[in-house]
């Protein structure tokens, strides 16, 4: 009896409750490492392109964003930017800590460091091949299907089955 009274208050939390899905879990951990390499948001690293537009996308990325002690506010912006754009982008730097605040909603970045470096860019989509109309036995018989969902998947195997030169699809190659 005496040892229950003892119980640490960790023991006696209830556990279970509602599972979580992983989707709610790894935006924590995604969160806790932009942190530790300096960005109190990940959303900088994401939509850079859209912050600091197509031109000085393409020659720069963020590295990090410090912050005197115990503030959010007034940090240096590290960026690595591409050879031979050293000079062209400490023109544009105010340019830059204005669209980065503009992006935060406050006065976020006052100073931004240049690194050179390789910048790292997402490499472009392939662009989709061209499907030909369903041919019209098929159509009608797509119609049919009442899930739209399926109707929409069997469409567009359809227009890539019509679209084929041999009448079938191109999964990939085979060695």
């Amino acid at each position: 009896m005496a040892k229950d009274k003892q119980r640490s208050p960790l023991m006696e939390r209830p556990r279970g409750g509602p599972a979580k899905s992983v989707a709610e879990l790894v935006p924590g951990v995604g969160q806790a490492a932009f942190k530790r390499f300096g960005f109190i948001q990940s959303s900088i690293v994401s939509r850079w392109r859209e912050i600091v537009g197509e031109k000085y996308a393409d020659v720069s990325a963020p590295e990090s964003i410090r912050f005197p002690q115990g503030k959010k506010s007034n940090g240096t912006l590290t960026l690595v930017i591409e050879r031979a754009f050293g000079p062209m982008m400490q023109h544009v730097e105010p340019i830059i800590i204005e669209r980065v605040n503009r992006f935060f909603g406050y006065e976020a970045v006052t100073r931004v460091t240049l690194r050179q470096g390789e910048v790292v860019r997402a490499k472009p989509k392939a662009p989709k091949p061209e499907l030909r109309p369903v041919p019209a036995e098929i159509g009608d018989s797509l119609r049919e299907i009442a899930d739209p969902e399926l109707r929409a998947v069997l469409t567009s195997l359809a227009q890539g089955v019509a679209s084929a030169p041999d009448g079938l699809p191109v999964l990939g190659k085979v060695r």
